[in-house]
């Protein structure tokens, strides 16, 4: 258990700074949902000059469309979505929202990747298929904008000890690419 970082929102450039691709985290303290639609949204406002719902800076991004809860339960089940899928937001949301972290699957385009470093943000990664898991660490959710984009729409979490790995640091280091390499050296 003292090989795992504990990482608290919102995310401070000292504790961004001091993650490396593949570390293991817990992560707590606030985090928000947002997909596809949600990001389209926020990146038109921003182009518009208006504010956006959430303020997202020092904050982190849970990719996710979570499915309904279940009685007595703050959500459902709530697996990471495929990341790419945000490529063409991110990097805006970072430069001029002040994003500094994200959380989804898979890896991302090098126009994100600049991006982490311009900024100083951090990705990390969920592991696929554990949403059931993932759901126990949700301790309150609440839809705090865009709401009838159903799943899509912007969730406010409070997470205790969600469990992910980072996957590309503020340095650029990307644990998809290290671990290639890695699996072409053995």
């Amino acid at each position: 258990m003292s090989d795992i970082k504990k990482l608290t929102t919102p995310l401070t450039e000292e504790a961004v700074k001091g993650l490396k691709a593949g570390d293991s985290v817990a992560l707590s303290g606030v985090i928000y949902t947002a997909r596809d639609k949600a990001h389209k949204r926020m990146v038109e406002a921003l182009a518009a000059g208006n504010e956006l719902p959430v303020d997202l800076h020092n904050q982190l991004i849970y990719y996710v469309g979570p499915a309904p809860a279940k009685p007595g339960q703050p959500i459902g089940s709530c697996g990471p979505t495929t990341s790419s899928r945000m490529d063409s937001y991110a990097p805006v949301l970072m430069r001029q929202a002040g994003l500094k972290g994200m959380l989804g699957k898979g890896p991302r385009g090098q126009n994100v990747v600049d991006a982490m470093v311009e900024c100083n943000a951090v990705y990390l990664a969920a592991i696929g298929g554990t949403g059931v898991s993932i759901s126990h660490a949700v301790k309150k959710a609440e839809v705090i904008a865009y709401d009838e984009l159903g799943t899509e729409a912007i969730r406010r979490l409070e997470v205790e000890d969600l469990p992910c790995i980072v996957a590309i640091d503020s340095e650029g280091n990307n644990l998809y690419e290290l671990g290639i390499k890695q699996y072409k050296q053995d």
